[in-house]
C-alpha cells in the first residue's frame, strides 16, 4: 500500500469489519448496505462480499457504477427510489451513514435479521432498544473499537486484493479547511487524506 492508502485503512475498513463480523454473515445471504460509496460504506460492500453475501449499495445517482465496481451485486439510487417499497427483504443491514429511515430498516429486515447502525442518533438509539425488546430483530450500534485483530485481517486482505482503499481526494495539511468543506457536502467517495509533510518527508 502506498502511505495514502494505509491512512484510509484503518477507520472506515475497522468500522465496517467491527459491525459485519457482530452480524456473523453466513454465504448467499442478503446484505443491504446503506451509503454505500461514503469510507464506511465502500469497504462494508467489499467486506460483505468477502464474505460471501448478496449486497445490495443504496446510493446517490453519481456513484451507482462507482458501487457496483466495487463489487455490489445490486445497486439502488435513493434519489428514484425506496428501497423499503421493492418488497426485497434482507438478513443484514447496515447503515452507514445514519439517514436510512428506521421503519424503513425495519420494514425490509427478515424476522431475526440483523441491524447494523454505524452513526445512531439519540432518538435512533432510543427506538432501536424499544424495537429489541418488542421483535426477535437483533439490532447493534455503538462505537467501533481498533483492534489489532481487525487491522491485521484488513491488512491482509488488501494484500490479497480481496478490498481496496478507496481514496476520494489527497489535502496537504495547509488545505484542510478546502478538505472539510469538501467532506461537509456529503458527496464524497470513500475516503479523504490529508497529507502531512515535514523536513521533506511525508507522513
Amino acid at each position: 500500500m502506498t502511505y495514502e492508502e494505509a491512512a484510509a485503512l484503518p477507520f472506515g475498513g475497522n468500522t465496517a469489519l467491527h459491525f459485519l463480523k457482530q452480524a456473523n454473515i453466513q454465504k448467499g445471504q442478503k446484505v443491504l448496505i446503506y451509503g454505500a460509496s461514503g469510507s464506511v460504506g465502500t469497504y462494508a460492500v467489499q467486506l460483505a462480499k468477502y464474505f460471501g453475501a448478496e449486497v445490495t449499495g443504496v446510493c446517490s445517482t453519481v456513484n451507482i457504477d462507482w458501487v457496483k465496481s466495487l463489487g455490489a451485486d445490486k445497486v439502488i439510487d435513493y434519489t428514484n427510489e425506496d428501497f423499503s417499497k421493492n418488497g426485497e427483504i434482507y438478513d443484514v443491514i447496515l447503515d452507514a451513514v445514519g439517514k436510512a429511515s428506521f421503519s424503513a430498516c425495519m420494514k425490509s429486515l427478515k424476522n431475526k435479521g440483523t441491524y447494523l447502525q454505524v452513526v445512531a442518533a439519540p432518538a435512533t438509539s432510543t427506538r432501536m432498544r424499544l424495537t429489541g425488546l418488542i421483535s426477535n430483530k437483533i439490532l447493534i450500534g455503538g462505537t467501533a473499537i481498533p483492534n489489532t485483530e481487525n487491522l491485521i485481517l484488513l491488512k491482509e486482505l488488501v494484500e490479497k486484493g480481496e478490498i481496496k482503499p478507496v481514496i476520494d481526494r489527497t489535502y496537504t495539511l495547509e488545505q484542510i479547511v478546502e478538505a472539510h468543506r469538501h467532506v461537509d457536502q456529503g458527496h464524497k467517495k470513500g475516503n479523504v487524506v490529508i497529507k502531512v509533510e515535514h523536513g521533506g518527508l511525508k507522513n
